[in-house]
């Protein structure tokens, strides 16, 4: 015992100290966001019945899930990385690493996939769309994002107005008074002296001409201007996607530094 006691025993640096800390403040704040997430996510499919007997079964295609799924993988990773630099465990701190390992493995291949199939990407949009369209009543979610979508870029429909067709409710053939029209956000004035939302603005839009429908409604569709805005920001993503992976090779980085210091700091002890 008193050789024991007599031996030198090693210290961590003020540098494993700040790494240990950095992780575990920087994983405690994005398990806290990745909560936040997953309770927006339940809260949306509780707030819409999705666990309902009779939706049940169109749960996987809710939008809701996907927030549902990225907060439980952002908390539950984040966690592991937070406790396992806190605790200094071996076992979370490689459960971590690895999962962000995969995770930036999975990231590179999408973006090579994403630009080799760059010439396919209006085709997947456009299916998109038209799914959304199709389910557009029957779905708050994709009918937000639609609407948001029309009234932003100032289009309506996938390729243009007739498109809507698609919907049973905005069909033709439909018995409903929404039969031949379209959704206000299609209008080009859905306001009534700027500031009464009109909802009937575009009630038998589908039976006008061209030429009578352009005063009424935006005849293009969302694919040209979705395209377009893609273009104009693909800087923007780049960097953003750059950003985000180099902050995970950082991430990737220090814990690998950490658990280094850590199994340096046991086996030094130990001898």
């Amino acid at each position: 015992i008193l050789y024991y006691n007599l031996q030198p025993h090693y210290k961590y640096s003020f540098m494993d100290y700040f790494l240990k800390y950095f992780l575990f403040l920087c994983n405690l704040v994005f398990t806290v966001l990745g909560l936040v997430v997953l309770g927006l996510g339940m809260w949306g499919l509780i707030s819409k019945e999705s666990f309902a007997q009779e939706k049940i079964g169109n749960i996987g295609t809710d939008p809701m899930l996907i927030l549902v799924t990225l907060g439980f993988v952002l908390t539950t990773l984040c966690l592991s990385g937070c406790v396992g630099a806190l605790r200094e465990n071996c076992s979370l701190l490689k459960l971590f690493s690895a999962a962000v390992l995969v995770l930036i493995t999975a990231q590179v291949l999408a973006a090579i996939m994403a630009y080799s199939l760059q010439d396919q990407v209006g085709g997947y949009l456009r299916s998109g769309m038209l799914a959304a369209m199709v389910r557009y009543q029957d779905d708050l979610d994709l009918r937000f994002i639609t609407d948001e979508i029309q009234s932003n870029l100032q289009c309506c429909g996938a390729d243009n107005y007739r498109d809507w067709e698609l919907n049973i409710y905005y069909n033709c053939s439909a018995p409903g008074v929404l039969a031949c029209g379209v959704p206000a956000t299609c209008c080009v004035d859905p306001l009534e002296n700027g500031t009464v939302w009109n909802s009937q603005c575009g009630l038998g839009a589908q039976l006008l001409d061209e030429f009578s429908a352009q005063s009424v409604i935006f005849l293009g569709g969302c694919l040209g201007g979705l395209s377009r805005w893609i273009e104009q920001h693909e800087g923007l993503i780049g960097t953003v996607g750059i950003v985000v992976l180099g902050v995970q090779i950082l991430t990737l980085f220090i814990t690998t530094r950490l658990l280094e210091s850590i199994q340096w700091h046991k086996v030094y002890n130990m001898g």
